[in-house]
């Protein structure tokens, strides 16, 4: 059986401390303004925003990128096959060079904000790009979102956001072994899939 490989991250342990989304940045060498992982606060669009007025506040964050689904609807409108389902993974990628700018896939995509589109050429704020030298150059015109670091998945490594994550509640596994440590914990703990009813069973499970 193929592999279905995904994440299974424990938003009661998470600290919001967006350590993940800045390694992500830099280990993609992502262009100035863009972000393929985001932490989400209920409260507002910056971090660390309460919802409520004081003194019934409540604090709430969610960490989003690309939820890697089963069934991808990106996949199914992207005209060129730019946006494709590994066979052999499950994850979702993109070939730069194939695509041609059309951003179908961010329409079709009902997870708001996971795909970015450069609408010029990619710049970096130090002048020069950082992070792991196997990742694609970046190109304008193109769409990108997180690739579940595919240039470590090929060398034996987990994503840069697993890795690095000082609170440890991202686990990474293949989601088709019933004995994987992310299987186990989707059966052992209370967990949602962002927007169940779109139909397009996300790889990403969030223990609640």
């Amino acid at each position: 059986m193929a592999e279905r490989l995904g994440m299974v991250i424990d938003m009661k342990a998470c600290i919001a401390c967006a350590s993940c989304a800045v390694a992500c940045k830099v280990e993609n060498n992502l262009p100035d303004e863009v972000w393929w992982n985001r932490v989400l606060t209920d409260g507002g669009e910056n971090p660390d925003t309460p919802a409520g007025v004081y003194p019934d506040l409540t604090m709430s964050n969610l960490v989003v990128a690309c939820q890697h689904c089963e069934n991808p609807a990106c996949v199914k409108v992207c005209p060129v096959g730019a946006t494709y389902k590994d066979s052999e993974t499950g994850v979702v990628r993109q070939d730069y060079d194939k695509c041609i700018g059309c951003r179908m896939c961010m329409s079709a995509c009902p997870y708001t904000g996971v795909r970015s589109f450069n609408w010029e050429e990619p710049r970096h704020v130090v002048g020069h790009a950082l992070g792991d030298a196997d990742v694609p150059a970046h190109q304008k015109h193109v769409v990108e979102k997180c690739t579940m670091c595919w240039h470590r998945l090929a060398k034996g490594l987990q994503p840069a956001c697993v890795e690095v994550c000082p609170a440890r509640v991202r686990y990474f596994g293949d989601l088709n072994d019933p004995d994987s440590e992310v299987s186990q914990l989707i059966r052992e703990r209370e967990c949602k899939q962002l927007l169940p009813s779109e139909g397009t069973n996300p790889s990403v499970y969030y223990l609640v």
